[in-house]
């Protein structure tokens, strides 16, 4: 039976009242915390597989304003025991979850009672991820897994009529991606689970029953979304400056301010290109053949004439997959022989990516939940879409050709996400804080750290570096377009000139940038903000320790405390 919370806070109060000393508040911390994570993983069921605790695989969220209001009285009633306790007298372990922790509730309230989202964001009533989750993984028998899948299933209806009730003039493109990722979701359920269901016959004739429920819900609602609710998605998209700078301030957890953080992106955009530039002179035979290479216009000629030779190397469908085991075979070699830093034993699959999920990127990493036992992480790599045109299919590998390919291993498998979140998963600490609230911007600031680390090391070669650069600026790009977009009302045109003429993005790209920046603001800012702070690490780090410092030494330590703002890493190593 767990302890009141309250309780055990009012006896510890009136125990410091009347004790000179000071008493250990972490165990009450510790208690609390726990109680959180406790009530967050019943609240959230579709979070809970996600993370890798499978007790409420049989249930979906509850999407109705009752639901909501729930999850705002939870978030408060935290919070208020949460500020009855002292952070300074917590150890170090338990301080930063402390504040990990305070961030989490004030980011969750804020996004419950002034976004409001469950009243104009359609995407968030899509269920296509809380039925994969329980396919994609053998964390238990099929027939087990495959039983709670009936019991989603089951729940879709209700939760296609939450989302009618609830919504109320979304902003456009989010009713588009809905009306498109609903048809994927569909797809998933009435084709792509055949090959689960068939495997346990006995269960076969309930789940098909199943699925046609769901299935018929959805395209109802997919109807409901083009017919009516289309027509009057005239929201504004945009955040505005006031709500965007208070919702990047909860998601990057940093000190760093959104004026600081677009001055430094575009002074970087400059020093990036010159940089590119640089890299670029010796790899062209004649450097004056795209025009005077001493004009900033000609530089940029210079830069896209040697991207442009570069993606004549690329991949295609039939052999992605094999250069990509290539690919992360020969990353794993290259840190282990340069002694970068520890590499893990844990297991890594590279699969062919499901064919929902295509057509946005060329490789993702899908690490196991902090929560799961023994899972094995992902890599997935991506052929395109069956009913994609030739063209279309060698414009997208042009965009993702032979360099990039090494170039998003090293991000999303070696040294990149797959490596960091290895480590993290061994940290261990009282509370399941910072592994349930992984920070975002350390996540990925080490995962881009990484790509300029191997080229640093002289992996690839100038050829990688130019890809390398590139992708940096698009990380700085992403940040400036985030911010701009939303605070400063940037056009879809300013937006895409900047990305293709600045950045050097093919269209495609960019117009899918645009709908990203569009849809998941704040979080394209996550990329740089993180980047920036794990550079200021390293160079706290070799300021104290001298410019020949272990960096192995440095990067061991720096993953060794989990997933938590770059800010506390920083602390916690004492720099």
């Amino acid at each position: 039976m767990r302890i009141g919370i309250d309780l055990l806070l009012v006896g510890a109060l009136m125990f410091l009242g009347s004790c000179a000393s000071s008493y250990p508040e972490d165990h009450i911390f510790e208690t609390l915390a726990g109680d959180y994570v406790e009530d967050y993983l019943k609240m959230y069921p579709e979070a809970a597989t996600e993370l890798g605790d499978h007790r409420y695989d049989d249930r979906l969220n509850d999407y109705s304003v009752a639901g909501v209001k729930a999850g705002i009285r939870y978030q408060k009633k935290y919070l208020k025991l949460l500020r009855r306790i002292d952070p300074d007298k917590l150890s170090d372990v338990n301080r930063v979850d402390y504040y990990i922790l305070k961030n989490q509730i004030e980011k969750s309230i804020y996004g419950l009672e002034e976004l409001k989202e469950h009243e104009w964001n359609p995407l968030i009533y899509n269920v296509g991820g809380a039925i994969y989750n329980l396919v994609a993984r053998d964390f238990a028998p099929l027939d087990e897994r495959l039983r709670n899948l009936k019991s989603r299933l089951e729940m879709i209806p209700r939760v296609t009529a939450m989302a009618k009730a609830n919504l109320k003039n979304p902003p456009r493109v989010h009713t588009e991606t809905a009306i498109l990722r609903n048809e994927g979701t569909i797809n998933l359920i009435e084709k792509q689970l055949d090959e689960f269901v068939e495997q346990v016959p006995k269960m076969e004739k309930q789940l098909n029953e199943a699925r046609e429920k769901a299935v018929g819900a959805l395209r109802y609602y997919g109807s409901w979304m083009e017919n009516d609710l289309l027509p009057e998605s005239k929201g504004e998209f945009r955040l505005g400056k006031k709500r965007f700078k208070m919702k990047l301030r909860l998601t990057l957890h940093s000190d760093m301010k959104m004026e600081g953080i677009l001055k430094k992106a575009e002074a970087d955009l400059v020093e990036t290109q010159n940089a590119m530039f640089e890299t670029a002179l010796p790899l062209v035979e004649n450097p004056h053949r795209a025009g005077k290479p001493d004009t900033p216009e000609g530089r940029k000629r210079l830069i896209k004439q040697v991207l442009d030779s570069l993606a004549e190397s690329h991949p295609t469908n039939e052999t992605i997959v094999d250069k990509s085991r290539q690919c992360l075979e020969e990353c794993r070699e290259f840190v282990l022989r340069h002694d970068l830093v520890d590499v893990p034993d844990e297991p890594i699959e590279l699969i062919v990516m499901p064919e929902f999920q295509r057509g946005v990127a060329v490789a993702y990493c899908d690490a196991p939940g902090p929560l799961e036992q023994e899972a094995e992480t992902f890599f997935a790599i991506s052929p395109t879409p069956e009913d994609w045109s030739e063209e279309r299919s060698t414009s997208f590998f042009r965009e993702y050709n032979d360099f990039m390919l090494h170039e998003l291993t090293i991000h999303e498998a070696m040294p990149g996400h797959y490596l960091q979140l290895a480590h993290a998963n061994r940290f261990e600490a009282p509370t399941m804080i910072r592994a349930v609230f992984a920070s975002g911007p350390f996540v990925e600031g080490w995962a881009t750290y990484s790509e300029q680390l191997m080229v640093e090391r002289g992996y690839g070669g100038p050829e990688l570096k130019m890809q390398q650069l590139k992708m940096r600026l698009r990380m700085i790009i992403n940040a400036i377009i985030d911010q701009k977009i939303h605070a400063e009302g940037m056009t879809e045109g300013e937006a895409l000139a900047l990305m293709m003429n600045e950045g050097f993005q093919e269209e495609g790209e960019a117009v899918g940038k645009w709908r990203r920046a569009c849809l998941t603001s704040t979080q394209l800012s996550t990329y740089y903000v993180g980047n920036i702070e794990v550079n200021e690490i390293r160079k706290a780090y070799e300021s104290k320790y001298g410019p020949a410092a272990n960096l192995k030494k440095m990067h061991n330590e720096l993953l060794s405390h989990g997933s938590p703002p770059p800010k506390y890493v920083r602390e916690l190593m004492g720099l």
